[in-house]
């Protein structure tokens, strides 16, 4: 079984914080759309048990475009009967029309980023929706009979205080969803927001006050009943994120679209992050893309940043039969003093971060990589 991913990178709006590849030229959908089927039909692979659309905003294509899609889908691919079928939406397009449609093309499970519900912070943002329409997307896809509903939210705002994180947290739970996922602002290179950090014209928050609010989310969340799976994801017993989980577990994937990254055989492979030759090269038949064979020291340093992100952590047992005794030992020798902090543990042989672990994940995978 392998999981598919589609790029959808079209956005009304670019949002200030956002990396991922995006546009906004909505005139080439039509084109793209073509393209992602042909790059679909030249891919053809195993067993499909997860489908996830990504963007960009993929609730911005239209009804013709969403069917062609799962039409090509499922005319090349053996999809699973219980798949998990995630689609990514605005809150601001989910009318009770479009919550039928999905419904109608087997989408069992959609994502929405709610980011926070005060409006002057989604303003700040240069997010389409206000607060209230989270609750209405809610109520649409509920209807529709879609009961496996994901809200991504934000903290770290500036100036943002931890008793308005906290009404964040409780407006986000007041909606029952089944997954959370929830993010600090960051300030990446190459975004409007970063930007305005360098121009001095936003402050990042203090490192102290973000620590607080990362804990103020794992309790209110785990008192509610959501079992804290990987680091930024939290979701209700039986609704983790089966797709998501592949990436953390390095199960195979098949990325489809601009940008997107695929993992299959051993090699890690992306597209360009440039809809028009990727468009162009697509139908020509060629795929745009770079590979990566994954020696074993690639892929030991990729488990150490996927599976510790995760509650179960590393398989011991399997990590050693995967990648034999000398880096197996290297591991144990590096986590020795991690364990004896409290950073790491070891139960029913998996080896994962303890909670004042998660708050240094990234220097503790650092040292662990083989480098």
């Amino acid at each position: 079984m392998a999981g598919l991913y589609i790029h959808i990178p079209f956005c009304a709006s670019r949002c200030i914080y956002c990396g991922f590849y995006s546009t906004t030229l909505s005139g080439l959908k039509d084109l793209y759309v073509d393209a992602i089927c042909k790059e679909m039909m030249m891919r053809k692979t195993s067993d499909i048990d997860t489908i996830y659309l990504g963007g960009g905003t993929p609730s911005q294509l239209s009804e013709q475009h969403l069917k062609k899609i799962f039409s090509t889908i499922n005319e090349v691919y053996t999809v699973n009967k219980d798949a998990e079928i995630t689609l990514e939406a605005n809150p601001d397009d989910v009318t009770p029309e479009f919550a039928e449609l999905l419904v109608g093309l087997g989408v069992n499970r959609v994502s929405m980023g709610a980011q926070t519900f005060n409006d002057s912070r989604l303003r700040f943002l240069n997010r389409r929706h206000c607060a209230t329409e989270v609750q209405d997307a809610v109520d649409c896809l509920r209807k529709a009979g879609i009961d496996n509903i994901s809200i991504d939210l934000m903290f770290g705002f500036p100036n943002e205080t931890l008793s308005e994180w906290e009404s964040d947290i409780e407006r986000a739970l007041s909606l029952k969803p089944q997954h959370l996922s929830s993010y600090s602002l960051m300030y990446e290179e190459g975004t409007p927001l970063y930007r305005l950090l360098q121009q001095k014209k936003v402050c990042e928050i203090d490192e102290e006050v973000s620590l607080s609010m990362y804990n103020v989310l794992i309790d209110r969340l785990t008192e509610a009943g959501y079992e804290h799976y990987e680091i930024s994801n939290f979701a209700l017993p039986g609704f983790r994120s089966r797709h998501n989980s592949s990436y953390w577990h390095a199960i195979p994937y098949i990325g489809i679209g601009a940008s997107a990254h695929s993992y299959l055989n051993l090699q890690r492979s992306w597209n360009v992050s440039d809809i028009r030759k990727y468009i162009d090269a697509i139908l020509q038949g060629k795929r745009p893309c770079t590979i990566e064979k994954l020696d074993i020291a690639t892929r030991y340093d990729d488990m150490i940043t996927t599976a510790l992100r995760t509650r179960e952590g590393i398989d011991l047992r399997k990590m050693k039969d995967t990648f034999g005794e000398q880096l197996y030992r290297f591991l144990m020798n590096e986590a020795k003093d991690k364990i004896a902090l409290n950073l790491m543990k070891i139960e029913d042989h998996h080896l994962s971060l303890t909670r004042k672990g998660l708050y240094i994940s990234d220097s503790i995978m650092s040292d662990l990589m083989d480098v």
